[in-house]
């Protein structure tokens, strides 16, 4: 088993979109609308299936927001430097809510960015990382 995607309901597409290809430098993968279920999907990533998981963007047509509830945590994803990440966010418009620096109790760099719809986006600091 392994994970294929996860999916997040949107409020407008396009501007998930622009902000997961235009901000966090993901790639637009693939979309498809269906208008008998009135809906849109748009899949996002750094590369797509079976090598890569992607994001599901999916835009119930006519629902311009979700309540995100207490359930949910955040995505993380692997920075060559957390700290260049967010001034290259910040100045593509993308909101850091909280700043590159260590882990409470610990040492690992990490950041958090929050996406136009409300969802959390963890960046963690990895030299190795693509």
């Amino acid at each position: 088993m392994r994970i294929l995607h996860t999916m997040l309901r949107v409020g407008n597409l396009q501007r998930a979109i622009d902000f997961y290809t235009q901000v966090l430098g993901m790639k637009l993968l693939r979309t498809s609308d269906n208008p008998e279920y009135k809906y849109t999907l748009a899949f996002v990533g750094y590369g797509s299936n079976p090598e890569h998981a992607e994001l599901e963007l999916t835009y119930n047509w006519g629902v311009d927001h979700y309540e995100l509830g207490t359930a949910y945590g955040h995505i993380a994803l692997a920075v060559p430097d957390a700290y260049a990440a967010c001034a290259k966010i910040k100045a593509a418009g993308g909101n850091v809510t909280r700043e590159a620096g260590p882990v409470k109790g610990g040492s690992t760099v990490i950041a958090f960015v929050t996406d136009p719809d409300g969802y959390k986006i963890e960046l963690i600091q990895q030299p190795a990382a693509v």
